[in-house]
């Protein structure tokens, strides 16, 4: 039967041929929809194939929008970057009854994750911006954004962890949530094309050399009164606003304060690393939380310091007590010491690079999950509180996809002074796992007998041993032996072409935005 004997015999021919002809393209229509809407389906599934969740990535995708975008890695993440933004745009909050019950370290909890959603927003602006302009010139940007943003949730979570949990459940599932379209979304980054070059673009006008004869202080700090401040957080606070780099010269003493530089392009030159000292003495023990017992707090990007010391001076009795916390993309520490015992630097997310730096500690006194290369520096392990160990790395990674992880090259790992004479009957490691993946590498560094002979300390459980990534190459010394080492399927002896991955070049991309500091170093093995 044709759509013509629906046609009443009372019709004349023409207007029943246009009856017909628009029923035609009428199912015509239906017919390529339907066709167009499984092609689509077809396509998210493909593309989402290469998710971590697989099909929580197609779920998220039919239900956010019909198909008006790039199908490929880079549109898809886009849409997946997207989502994450939009549902972390209103902010953390938990739930009215805990606005009404005083809890012990509540409110620091919630405080602490809108200001980690926050940045992450920032973040998730960037990645949005490059995914739609650039994706592949700008892929590793996009990655370290997008590893900062799974950073911070992770972080969000562990802050909450020790709240009752009826109290901590609502903002740990909204984490677990974004962590799920997070991992998604960098799992699809990851699949972009390479184009062989760097995503960072050099910026020599607006960051000086710091070897340069010209560079001027915005601000000059000195204790004794002989500077423009007393004060560094007065100097930091008049430089609060306006772009354009900032340059604080700080005269050798001892200042006793709590800084946050949240201003980016903020360059802090001191006149030695044990002349000029930033100190303060919070403590888990004395009522802080890991992050905010933070001598200093730097937030802003592109942060360098210079010939300056960080040091929390709460002691190897008081707990968690950290000299210096960043989360600044690109930053750069040159001939600066970071002195404390457990948890001396928080080297939260980002890239950073450490060049001929002292580090002090005890217990994971290198931890967080920046991409960090630490280059000729000094690893120093101090002596620990009776009974202790030391931990020199503790890597923070919870992810695959993660451009991160801890690389000391040409590195010099030893014992203080006062744990010297004792060494043998103190168990010192390289790392062990703080998160799933954990990544940490040694290579091109000298060890001292103070570490175990096997080299990396398990976690209770064997917690990561086969998704961790430990490795060791190219390295000299007493403790650099491994014939004892661990035998987990995440560790690794590794050689001269697997070790080239983790260099300045390479891992942090360092070649790109680390000459401009005027900053010595090394680009390759």
């Amino acid at each position: 039967m044709s759509w013509w004997t629906f046609c009443p015999r009372s019709f004349s021919v023409r207007p029943c041929f246009l009856l017909s002809l628009f029923a035609s393209l009428l199912a015509f229509s239906w017919i390529t929809a339907a066709h167009g809407k499984a092609s689509y389906v077809e396509d998210v599934r493909r593309v989402c194939g290469y998710a971590r969740y697989p099909q929580h990535c197609v779920d998220t995708l039919l239900s956010r929008r019909e198909p008006s975008f790039r199908q490929d890695f880079a549109g898809v993440a886009s849409v997946l970057v997207e989502t994450i933004r939009d549902e972390v745009t209103p902010g953390v909050s938990m739930s009215s009854s805990l606005e009404a019950v005083e809890i012990l370290g509540a409110r620091e909890a919630i405080d602490y994750c809108n200001e980690l959603m926050e940045i992450s927003i920032r973040r998730l602006n960037q990645s949005l911006n490059a995914l739609e302009v650039a994706p592949v010139k700008d892929k590793q940007n996009i990655q370290t954004w997008l590893s900062a943003v799974i950073t911070f949730q992770e972080s969000c979570k562990d802050s909450v962890s020790e709240l009752p949990r009826a109290l901590s459940k609502e903002v740990s599932t909204k984490m677990d949530h974004l962590a799920v379209l997070s991992s998604n979304a960098l799992a699809l980054a990851n699949r972009i094309p390479e184009d062989g070059k760097t995503g960072v673009t050099p910026r020599h006008k607006d960051r000086k050399l710091l070897g340069s004869a010209d560079i001027k202080a915005t601000a000059v700090v000195a204790a004794d009164g002989s500077g423009d401040y007393t004060s560094i957080r007065a100097a930091l606070a008049s430089a609060s606003s306006g772009g354009g780099q900032t340059v604080i010269f700080i005269k050798e003493g001892v200042y006793k304060e709590k800084l946050t530089v949240s201003k980016d392009d903020v360059t802090l030159v001191g006149e030695g690393k044990y002349k000029t000292i930033i100190t303060y003495d919070s403590s888990v023990v004395g009522g802080a939380t890991t992050t905010s017992s933070a001598t200093v707090v730097v937030t802003g990007d592109r942060f360098i310091a210079k010939d300056i010391g960080f040091e929390n001076s709460a002691g190897p009795t008081r707990g968690q007590a950290v000299a210096l916390r960043i989360l600044s993309d690109r930053a750069v520490l040159y001939r600066c010491s970071i002195r404390g015992y457990q948890d001396t630097l928080l080297a939260q997310a980002f890239r950073q690079f450490y060049r001929d730096c002292d580090i002090y500690g005890t217990v994971d006194f290198i931890f967080g999950n920046a991409a960090a290369i630490f280059q000729s520096c000094n690893l120093v392990l101090c002596r620990p509180r009776s009974g202790g160990r030391n931990v020199i790395m503790a890597s923070g990674r919870t992810d695959p996809g993660q451009s991160t992880g801890f690389v000391a090259q040409k590195c010099t790992i030893q014992a203080s002074s006062d744990l010297s004479p004792v060494r043998h009957s103190v168990r010192s490691y390289l790392g062990r796992p703080w998160k799933e993946y954990a990544r940490a590498v040694i290579i091109q560094s000298s060890i001292d007998d103070s570490i175990h002979p096997r080299g990396w300390m398990e976690k209770a459980g064997g917690f990561a041993l086969c998704t961790l990534y430990f490795a060791e190459g190219l390295n000299n010394g007493p403790g650099a032996r491994t014939t004892s080492r661990v035998d987990w399927p995440g560790f690794h002896l590794i050689g001269s072409s697997e070790s080239s991955k983790f260099t300045v070049s390479n891992f942090i991309q360092g070649t790109s935005w680390i000459p401009s500091t005027g900053v010595t170093y090394q680009p390759g093995l």
